[in-house]
């Protein structure tokens, strides 16, 4: 019986021995062809998060045809790699079913694009830059720097507000000003802390000033003006400032909440 053991062994031997020669040079192959496809797409204006994802699903089908080839090579039924492949898969995908919604999430994030690495988005409720795009999930880091973890089946199912993929924003800014002053006086004087400003633009359209609302004690201005997406907050917190001096400077009053307290004296 050892004799026999030792004739199959020795009939099978080149069958391993080609088998070990598929996979060393298959496993080099996969990884220069990934090395290949990065050197590739990185002279390419192709989003890398795209394209390192794309790079991830060729690896990973790479890698299943070798296991399929190095099979084959030590003669196990094709018929029982299938059976096997097919109930692997049903295994796996019984047991990690919410895992792939959100694969399938990150294939449709890569189709449709919503975002790319460095926007800032807002989702059910958080917001801040994308930082990275896995198979899985998508990370995002607030402005304190906290890390929010959001699997990619939320992604494809909740609303996302994309605030940085056009290039230019609209600033809405409202001011107050005594009911007393006069409001074409108030227009200019604010129109020209507007043109003052380095970040404002006259297109897509020029700023404009409009009377939105009356108060108690107030009248309501409503400044409206374009800027450069980048530029959103520098504009937001300089016109805030440049506001208030402007009006100071042009004696505008900008009116403050006030009780009048009347005592009646009876006797």
């Amino acid at each position: 019986m050892l004799d026999k053991l030792l004739k199959q062994l020795l009939d099978y031997l080149p069958n391993l021995l080609y088998a070990l020669i598929i996979f060393v040079i298959g496993f080099f192959v996969i990884r220069l062809t990934a090395k290949l496809l990065r050197a590739a797409f990185s002279r390419t204006k192709l989003d890398k998060t795209g394209w390192s994802f794309l790079i991830s699903v060729i690896k990973a089908t790479m890698y299943v045809i070798l296991a399929v080839m190095v099979l084959s090579q030590l003669k196990v039924p094709m018929s029982s790699i299938v059976a096997a492949l097919g109930t692997a898969g049903l295994a796996i995908g019984l047991a990690l079913r919410d895992s792939l919604s959100n694969v399938a999430g990150g294939f449709i994030l890569m189709f449709s694009r919503p975002f790319k690495v460095g926007d800032y988005i807002e989702i059910g409720g958080k917001e801040g830059n994308v930082s990275s795009i896995s198979i899985i999930s998508t990370k995002l880091l607030t402005l304190d720097s906290k890390a929010i973890i959001i699997p990619n089946s939320i992604m494809t199912s909740k609303t996302i507000t994309n605030y940085t993929q056009e290039d230019h924003r609209r600033l809405e800014l409202r001011f107050n000003i005594s009911c007393r002053e006069d409001f074409e006086h108030a227009r200019d004087t604010l129109l020209e802390a507007v043109t003052a400003n380095s970040y404002t633009l006259d297109k897509p359209q020029l700023p404009y000033v409009r009377m939105s609302r009356h108060a108690g004690s107030s009248v309501e201005l409503l400044l409206r003006v374009w800027v450069k997406t980048e530029d959103y907050w520098e504009a937001y917190y300089g016109l805030l400032a440049e506001v208030k001096s402007a009006f100071e400077g042009a004696d505008i009053t900008i009116p403050f909440e006030q009780l009048d307290v009347h005592i009646k004296n009876e006797e």
